[in-house]
């Protein structure tokens, strides 16, 4: 199958950036390879699109990039495994079931406390997840600076496939497990963030909207 455009756009991009170095928080300690992952269904909150309980082994060590195409242009996430297994086991599984293509970021902040790009919600902002929950992997010792990918959640433990992404800087708790970094791509977030917030506060819904077209992992 032919590769589409955006999809070359975007691994032309990444490849331009390969010895770019990001900043990351200290990945927690696996001896083993792999690890057990809790999935919850959660009836009360059904899936938002098909979508199976993800597998409950995961992966420890390694990382996957995962390719971003929306309206405002690509970007590359380097997720690493051995901080987040199962995160990053969940996440890779919703890419590979299509869950975040064809979706909108309803959520954007650019305030003194929070500049971030919330995604991952398909009805609205954290309404719309997988039909399932899993905890939290957190240290207590996590950062997120520019360029940081981590869960969102309604509290302990309701990790879903609601993420945000750092674009200026976050100063909250480390409540939320890391994923990755952003490797490539990062000005698709300047102009986000360039084309306004629809609430006074700096923190609603974008002016205009922000479309995932097309995600994919590797």
């Amino acid at each position: 199958m032919k590769r589409s455009i955006p999809a070359l756009i975007a691994a032309a991009l990444v490849a331009a950036t390969l010895t770019t170095t990001t900043a990351s928080a200290a990945p927690a300690q696996h001896p083993k390879p792999v690890v057990k992952c809790e999935f919850t269904p959660t009836p009360e909150n059904p899936a938002a699109k098909p979508v199976r309980l993800p597998s409950p082994v995961a992966k420890a060590k390694g990382t996957v990039d995962v390719y971003f195409v929306t309206n405002y242009g690509p970007f590359v996430v380097r997720m690493d495994r051995a901080g987040a297994p199962c995160g990053v086991h969940n996440f890779v599984h919703l890419v590979r079931s299509r869950f975040y293509d064809a979706t909108q970021c309803f959520r954007l902040t650019n305030s003194a406390r929070l500049g971030v790009l919330q995604c991952g919600e398909i009805y609205r902002q954290e309404e719309g997840g997988p039909g399932y929950k899993f905890p939290d992997e957190v240290s207590g010792k996590e950062t997120y600076p520019r360029g940081t990918v981590a869960y969102g959640n309604q509290g302990p433990g309701t990790n879903g496939s609601e993420f945000f992404v750092v674009h200026s800087f976050a100063n909250i708790p480390p409540n939320y497990s890391v994923l990755g970094h952003v490797i490539a791509g990062m000005d698709a977030f300047d102009r986000m963030v360039a084309a306004g917030i629809a609430d006074p506060d700096q923190d609603g819904p974008p002016a205009k909207p922000i479309r995932i077209l097309k995600v994919w992992a590797r």
